[in-house]
Order: structure tokens, then C-alpha cells, then sequence
């Protein structure tokens, strides 16, 4: 359906991955559950001839994904994972082998952390963790055996934005590749190829999926690097459920407008917080105030609806008042469906480059896609039954 035509974002998200000709009509593409293909003769056989071998290997379905994905990306190969931290895996050692040495933000999601202090050791991999405002400075405490540069931008839990094409300048500089976690953004708002990233890596459990209903995550590589993700890929045997990736690709097509959603009423919420006298500090890029502010309008033309605060001083008791009576947001973790939700977290466990010392409690909000003025009603009692509790 698709031509090499470039169109606007919407109209791809729209458009990529699905062909009505070679679907008997049907607007989307089927679902193909398969293990098995099979030859006619001998010689098919020998020279795997057709477009298929095996369902690990591919399937018109997560060809339809892939293909979507790519566009959307801008990369040369995009492999499909399981999760999101199994996509950050898998761009980890497409990129890293024994004796190779890895430049981590300190900013990172803390199961890449465990992944990297676990897993990688053991693999004969060391990390170096750095602060996430360096910038082109990571040059400072690169090695020989320096083999990738891990970035993430915002920082989880603290949001933190990156210089990231100064980090991609002083990487490639000296033959590393950067890996990036760019599921806050996604593709749609952060165009990390064009920016200097070899490997883009997004947790499509997120807002892909859109509805907390599917676990999917994606790496997408620039042709420099796409052989060593599809080697990588394949060893690891990594496939997605047929199901999983119909749901990721019907996600896909609403992207747009659910994130513009996303973000106009995150914003809304961030900036009545900042008005509010529990409230130290509101921690969202896309807010004037936040020292991250300049770099995100630079590089970023959105933002998602996944933000922080830290609150005045007040006991745990407080912060419980806070949210266990909320009616619209879930106290779980995950974010990027329909529904708000709201943790706490300590970030000062899983940083050793940096101090995180926030002033108060601090709770990660996700604002979903309700009517903005009943979750600020609902936030509101919650300060108040945090006030009162103080």
C-alpha cells in the first residue's frame, strides 16, 4: 500500500506495514501463528528457497511490524524482543563482547543497571556508570577497549535530559557505538538515528502497545551495525508472539494521537503542580523551568505523559495518605497505557555517579487518557490528605 513516498508522521503510522492487495482486501495484516514451513521438492528445500524458513525467523506478521517500525525509526534493520529490557539486552550484546568496556548514564532504568552489574560481568564485560549531564565529556573516560556508550534521555526516575548528539560526536570519535533507550519519547518524538544513535532500543509495552496489554520491545540498528543485531537476534533465538505483535502493530496505527493526548494533559498537570505549595520541584523537560528545558525543545519535538515531583518534607505516613486514596490513578509500575498511575520511588539506591538528593518524597506520575480536570481533582485531595497527614 505503501509507496517510497515520505509522507507526515501520522500518515505513516497509518500506512507502513500493512498491504490490502496482498491481504485479500482485509485493511490489516493477518495473524500468522507458525512454526513449521514447508518445501515442495528437495531443491526448495536446499536452497530454503521462498521468503520463509522457519517461524522463529519471520512471519508476514512480524514482517508487518518490522517494516512499520522501521519507517517510523528511519533505521536499516529493526529486531523484535519480548520486552522491553529484553530489546536493551539484546542491544547490549550486539554491541559488547568479553573484555570490551561499556559507558552507562547513571540515569539508567535500574533492571539495565542489574543487567549490566549481573549478566554482562559475567560475560567479561565491564560498566562504567557517568553522570548524564556530561555531554561530550564521556570522551573524559573512554578506554581503548571502550566498545559503546549507553545514553538515556529523560533519565528514568529523574528526567534528566542528554546532550545526545555531543555523546554520539565523541563516541564515534573513537569507534564506539551509542545504545539508546528512547521509550519515553519514542521514535515519533526523538528521531535517535538522526541524532547519532546506532541502536535504538524502545520498550513497545509502552505507549506502542497503549492499553497495558502487551509485553514487546524493539531495537532498531543503522546498516553499519544492523549485522551484528540480526547475528545477535538470531543466536538468542528471540521471537514475539503472533498475538503480541497484531496488538503492537494495531497500537501503532493511534500512536499520534494518544501521545499528543499524553503529553497535552501530563503538561497541564506538571504545571498546575508547580503552582502548588506541597510541591519542591516538578521534574519534566518540556517545562520552561526544568534545567533540561533547552535540550529538549532542541531535540525533541514531543513529550509523553510520564513525569516527576518531589514533595515538601513530610513523614512516609504522608505520602501514603497521598496515595492510597487516589480514585483515578493505580499505585503499579509500567506506564505509557490509557491509565494514570502513580508511584513512589528512591532514586538515591541506584545512582553511583551522581547524588540524587531530592528535598521530599518523590512520585513518578504517568497521565493518562482521562479528563484532565478529574485527575488534578483527584491530585488535589491527595496534597491535601497530604498536608493534613504532615
Amino acid at each position: 500500500m505503501a509507496s517510497d513516498r515520505t509522507y507526515g508522521p501520522m500518515t505513516e503510522l497509518v500506512i507502513r506495514g500493512r498491504d490490502p492487495a496482498e491481504q485479500f482486501g482485509f485493511v490489516n495484516p493477518p495473524i500468522v501463528r507458525g512454526s513449521t514451513v514447508v518445501w515442495e521438492t528437495m531443491a526448495d528445500y536446499a536452497s530454503a528457497k521462498g521468503r520463509y524458513s522457519y517461524g522463529r525467523r519471520g512471519t508476514p506478521t512480524s514482517d508487518a511490524l518490522c517494516d512499520a517500525l522501521a519507517a517510523l525509526e528511519g533505521g536499516a534493520h529493526v529486531a523484535l524482543a519480548t520486552s522491553g529490557l529484553n530489546a536493551c539486552a539484546l542491544a547490549l550484546l550486539a554491541a559488547l563482547g568479553a573484555g570490551d568496556h561499556l559507558l552507562m548514564t547513571d540515569g539508567v532504568y535500574e533492571p539495565t543497571r542489574r543487567l549490566c552489574d549481573g549478566l554482562l560481568k559475567k560475560l567479561g564485560v565491564e560498566t562504567t556508570y557517568y553522570d548524564p549531564a556530561l555531554g561530550a565529556h564521556v570522551a573524559d573516560l573512554m578506554r581503548p577497549n571502550t566498545k559503546a556508550v549507553y545514553v538515556e534521555s529523560p533519565s528514568s526516575l529523574t528526567f534528566e535530559i542528554q546532550d545526545v548528539p555531543a555523546i554520539a560526536g565523541a563516541a564515534h570519535a573513537r569507534g564506539a557505538a551509542v545504545i539508546m533507550d528512547n521509550t519515553w519519547a519514542t521514535p515519533l518524538y526523538f528521531k535517535a538515528h538522526d541524532h547519532g544513535v546506532d541502536l535504538a532500543v524502545s520498550a513497545g509495552t509502552k505507549y506502542l502497545g497503549g492499553h497495558a496489554d502487551v509485553l514487546i520491545g524493539w531495537v532498531s540498528a543503522t546498516g553499519a551495525y544492523a549485522p551484528a543485531l540480526k547475528a545477535a537476534h538470531g543466536a538468542l533465538g528471540l521471537c514475539v508472539g503472533p498475538d503480541d505483535m497484531f496488538l503492537a502493530l494495531r497500537g501503532l496505527r493511534t500512536l499520534g494521537v494518544r501521545l499528543a493526548h499524553h503529553q497535552a494533559s501530563a503538561l497541564r498537570v506538571a504545571r498546575w503542580l508547580e503552582l502548588r505549595p506541597e510541591v519542591a520541584k516538578v521534574r519534566h523537560p518540556a517545562l520552561e523551568s526544568d534545567p533540561g528545558h533547552a535540550l529538549w525543545k532542541r531535540d525533541f519535538s514531543g513529550a509523553s505523559g510520564l513525569f516527576a515531583l518531589e514533595l515538601k518534607p513530610a513523614p512516609k505516613d504522608a505520602v501514603a495518605a497521598l496515595l492510597d486514596g487516589l480514585e483515578l490513578f493505580g499505585l503499579g509500575y509500567s506506564w505509557g497505557g490509557f491509565e494514570s498511575l502513580a508511584i513512589p520511588y528512591d532514586a538515591s539506591g541506584v545512582r553511583t555517579a551522581t547524588n540524587w538528593t531530592p528535598r521530599g518524597p518523590t512520585l513518578r506520575l504517568h497521565i493518562g487518557l482521562e479528563d484532565v480536570e478529574d485527575l488534578i481533582g483527584d491530585l488535589e485531595a491527595g496534597l491535601e490528605r497530604y498536608v493534613a497527614a504532615s
